[in-house]
């Protein structure tokens, strides 16, 4: 039978690195601080390097293990170098790859660009695959490796005024379950997170009365989640309680897809 202190010890990160994409911010941020609080030394990225080096420090004022890196993730050496750095605050070993960078470009199919749609697939589909590739090489086959994305519902069951953002994160979906299949093989597992939260990326949805009323009609719990609520369930997916779990979606939204 398993012990509290030994319960309690498969939600610990100690000795193991991390490395979170657009964690300048919202769930990134909070993520990146869970995780420090579970043990692990973070490496805090994001495009802007200014937020980052604020979430680093304050992960190290309260304690905690962290550096940061302004990374744009659709720059492959970029990705390749956060990798990098991320292994080295663990001897040369990267344990956690969280691909959360993100971004939105809301328009109706009429009045989408070619080139929003294109930025869009880049940050979050491409950058997950780049940062992906960067950390293969790095990742342990002890059973300790992971990749955590981030989907969203949009990707799940589409989405009115961003094919951009739905489509993507739909990529996101079909990429984490491939590269769950490949990198069994190293023992490392592979899952995604679809988060709904209040953050920035939502607030053209919070801050407009009708569409607010209308995602909160679609949400059985009738609330939006803080960050720090959310970031929980990296830590599970990221440490030894969430070992035997791979290729999946975990919607974290209060019931919105169900």
């Amino acid at each position: 039978m398993i012990t509290s202190q030994q319960l309690a010890a498969s939600f610990r990160l100690d000795q193991r690195s991390a490395l979170v994409t657009g964690a300048g911010s919202g769930v990134g941020a909070a993520v990146a601080g869970a995780f420090a609080a579970a043990g692990a030394a973070v490496l805090v990225t994001d495009i802007d390097s200014t937020a980052a080096a604020s979430v680093a420090a304050e992960i190290t004022a309260g304690g905690g293990r962290a550096d940061a890196f302004g990374l744009d993730v659709r720059d492959t050496s970029a990705a390749a170098e956060a990798a990098d750095r991320a292994a080295a605050l663990a001897g040369g070993t990267l344990h956690i790859l969280v691909n959360n960078a993100g971004a939105i470009a809301p328009a109706m199919l009429a009045d989408q660009t070619e080139e929003t749609f294109r930025r869009i697939i880049d940050i979050h589909l491409v950058g997950s695959f780049l940062c992906s590739h960067a950390a293969q090489g790095l990742l342990p086959d002890d059973g300790r490796g992971r990749i955590i994305n981030v989907t969203s519902a949009a990707g799940l069951t589409g989405t009115i005024g961003q094919v951009n953002y739905g489509a993507a994160k739909a990529g996101i979906v079909g990429l984490t379950k491939s590269l769950a299949r490949e990198l069994a093989r190293k023992s490392v597992t592979v899952n995604a997170i679809a988060p709904l939260a209040a953050t920035a990326m939502t607030e053209n949805i919070r801050s407009n009365e009708k569409l607010a009323a209308k995602t909160l009609a679609r949400i059985p719990l009738a609330r939006w989640a803080t960050p720090e609520e959310i970031a929980p369930s990296f830590v599970f997916l990221a440490s030894d309680a969430g070992s035997y779990i791979t290729g999946q979606v975990l919607p974290v939204d209060g019931g919105t897809v169900i």
